[in-house]
């Protein structure tokens, strides 16, 4: 099965016919991209029209023809072969002795000329009809390269090279556990590749579980755009502040892959959703908008007039309504972390881009810490003069670029531990019954788990596991479950600390752990300093140093080599650690009014998916007792989750989270659903045969059928 993904092109019309004829080729497997990869040379960057890579055939090169002149097609094959063999020589993994493994080919793909006459056999040229003639010609490729060979078009590879520096004397520590578990980071799947290569003209919205990439996929998609659109100007944007350096190095390690030089970074911009007056270093994407608009500022203390959570909110309503005319900046605008802002927000980034208002935002719905949603698309951007919405996410369509993308795997977390920050989240186990609830069930299966006994229905009972697919089983295997994840009582805060401290002096003197490897999180953002300043201290006198982030560090950073972290919940999102310990977990437990119930659970789920291998959540007193016999109940249902699917009315007294699906997606999942239901309905009363249905289409439905669907189409 081919896969495709559409980049930017200026060839569209020879990019669509070879898609489609090599996505109707069963036999073929492999990934097509179009208007990618782009290589960075000493002239600068070179874009490759059209790269398919396979484990047989390793990568095929194409130089499209658009029209009917052939041109020098010969030296553009070579041109792209040169470029192409100088960007895998630089890798080792590609290379044995003096020799590449990978094999490449070129082909100029003409789909226009009719009459070819292949005389030079160093050069292939073919059209629609030889196309496939040609590609079985090709020589085959070395397959045991083929992961490394993605990673390198990927850019994921640089990821890799950029990973600590360890000195082991174990090799089942857990130094040397984390350290192999960070030379496994997998290789963009699927919907990764989609969501950074493809952009479409209009809103983009990417929804992805913790841990599934979205920061990385960001910061790729940036340099992607930067590499394709030079002159482009492109910001990106979000809520933590120490999530800036990080966007920095990953944005400056991928665009100089794709260039072979540092971002312009004139025209690529890193800002705070706020910001304030000062410098670049403090500037902001409301502070702009305001400064370019000529309308009032507001900093956080001027916005406490909105009320309590409600500071930001109302500091963008100002500004929106006292514009006279939007005076758009940007060409395209993408967000992390969408889920901490106000819809507002996303609709002031919208007025402030040009024509098409390219924005991207990408967000986990469960990592929401504040009191709000984001609504459906609709809601956000409003309407036209006509009524109708200035925005509709369109279903996916062969040819175009996607505009709604799932990341349903997780890399970071085990399923064990997933599981149980959900099963906490939402309080499956929780005596009194969930908390918070989707709106709509179907984005279960979206996030990877599937339905293992009964069903996904109002008033029944179901039990739902993660699939191997959606949390990869190397991500748990490396330990017991017991050390993956595991809760601890104390009975009193002293004693937690105790604990805490010598936990920490085990990792760094015993298990060969680096200090940057730990982080210690307190969930309640009103205490944290108060909170971690005992246990810097214990540490202190161990001879281990810390910091507290963004108070002791740079606002900017959130760890350095060298030193513990420790943090308050928010400036934890985005970030991630081996090891990390969740203090005052007990404040998670419960709160007096429902919405904050499901608030204090959202602050746990966030910390305890912060972690890449291990996890200790720690706190005291009878909340404390009561958490941790929920996780022992998690435990003893084998980490699978088992509740009875809450009603209609038992919804309306929960907080109900994604409440993001439209209008027109909630019709158009109707329909498919009754479209359905109307076919199944005719084979059983015998209107309709098995045998009257296109014979493509139903050996399709069976090989689904066969392999038990996970997810449901929305």
């Amino acid at each position: 099965m081919i896969n495709t993904v559409w980049g930017s092109t200026d060839k569209p019309v020879s990019s669509k016919q070879l898609a489609t004829l090599l996505a109707a080729q069963r036999e073929l497997n492999g990934t097509l991209y179009i208007g990618y990869p782009i290589i960075g040379t000493s002239e600068g960057s070179f874009p490759i029209d059209a790269l398919f890579v396979s484990a047989s055939k390793g990568l095929v090169l194409f130089n499209l023809i658009e029209g009917r002149l052939l041109e020098e097609y010969g030296a553009a094959q070579d041109e792209a072969f040169n470029k192409m063999q100088a960007k895998l020589l630089q890798h080792q993994s590609l290379i044995r002795k003096r020799q590449l493994l990978v094999k490449i080919h070129t082909i100029t793909f003409a789909p226009a000329v009719a009459q070819l006459n292949q005389a030079d056999e160093e050069h292939p040229i073919c059209n629609g009809e030889s196309l496939l003639g040609t590609l079985d010609s090709l020589e085959d490729s070395d397959p045991s390269v083929f992961e490394s060979l993605v990673a390198v078009i990927q850019a994921i590879s640089t990821l890799r090279r950029g990973r600590k520096r360890r000195e082991l004397r174990s090799t089942t520590s857990k130094g040397a556990i984390i350290k192999s578990l960070e030379d496994s980071i997998a290789n963009l799947d699927t919907q990764q590749s989609a969501a950074v290569v493809e952009t479409s003209d209009g809103v983009q919205r990417i929804r992805g579980l913790a841990g599934s990439g979205k920061t990385i996929v960001l910061a790729l998609k940036v340099a992607y755009l930067h590499a394709s659109h030079p002159d482009w100007l492109i910001a990106v944007t979000f809520n933590t502040r120490s999530l800036k350096k990080q966007f920095e190095q990953l944005i400056t390690m991928f665009v100089f892959e794709q260039t072979n030089e540092e971002p312009d970074w004139e025209k690529v911009r890193i800002l705070n959703a706020w910001g304030a007056p000062g410098g670049k270093d403090r500037t902001g994407i409301y502070y702009e908008f305001c400064r370019d608009h000529g309308v009032e500022y507001l900093d956080f203390g001027s916005a406490r007039q909105f009320g309590p959570d409600r500071q930001f909110e109302g500091a963008c309503d100002l500004a929106l309504s006292s514009v006279k005319g939007f005076v758009p900046k940007y060409d395209v605008i993408l967000v992390d972390e969408a889920q901490d802002f106000a819809s507002n927000f996303l609709l002031l980034c919208y007025e402030y881009l040009k024509n098409p208002k390219r924005l991207v935002f990408a967000y986990d719905e469960l990592q929401n810490l504040g009191k709000r949603s984001l609504p459906p698309v609709e809601d956000i951007f409003g309407k036209n003069p006509d009524g109708t919405p200035r925005v509709v996410l369109q279903p996916e369509e062969p040819g175009k670029p996607k505009q709604d993308i799932v990341l349903d795997v997780c890399y970071r977390n085990s399923g064990p531990v997933l599981s149980t920050a959900h099963a906490l989240g939402f309080g499956v186990y929780r005596s009194e019954g969930l908390v918070q609830i989707f709106e709509n069930k179907s984005l279960w299966l979206d996030i990877g788990y599937t339905v293992k006994d009964g069903e996904l229905e109002d008033g029944q009972m179901v039990t739902m596991v993660r699939t191997s697919k959606a949390s990869p089983a190397f991500l748990a295997s490396h330990s017991p479950i017991e050390d993956l994840i595991a809760f601890e009582t104390f009975k009193s805060e002293a004693e937690q600390t105790a604990w805490l401290a010598k936990a920490i002096e085990q990792n760094l003197r015993t298990d060969e752990l680096l200090p940057d490897d730990i982080v210690v999180i307190n969930p309640n953002p009103l205490t944290t300093r108060e909170a971690v300043a005992e246990p810097r201290k214990l540490l202190l006198q161990k001879g281990i140093n810390s910091n507290l982030a963004g108070v002791t560090t740079s606002v900017d950073i959130f760890s350095e080599p060298g030193t513990v972290t420790f943090t308050g919940i928010f400036r934890a999102k985005g970030n991630e650690a081996a090891m990390v310990y969740v203090i005052n977990a007990q404040d998670c437990f419960t709160a007096l009014l429902p919405r904050d119930r499901a608030r204090v659970r959202n602050r746990l789920f966030t910390a305890i998916t912060r972690s890449k291998a291990w996890v200790r959540v720690l706190g005291y007193g009878q909340a404390m007792e009561a958490l941790q016999a929920e996780f022992m109940m998690i435990r003893q249902a084998g980490f699978e989750l088992r509740f009875k699917y809450p009603t209609e009315p038992e919804r309306q007294k929960m907080t109900i989270v994604n409440r993001d699906m439209s209008k027109e997606e909630k019709e158009r999942f109707a329909k498919k659903q009754s479209n359905m239901l109307d076919i199944i309905e005719s084979l059983e009363s015998g209107d309709t045969f098995i045998e009257d249905y296109p014979a493509d289409v139903i050996s399709k439905l069976q090989k689904l059928l066969d392999k038990k669907p996970k997810r449901r189409s929305r």
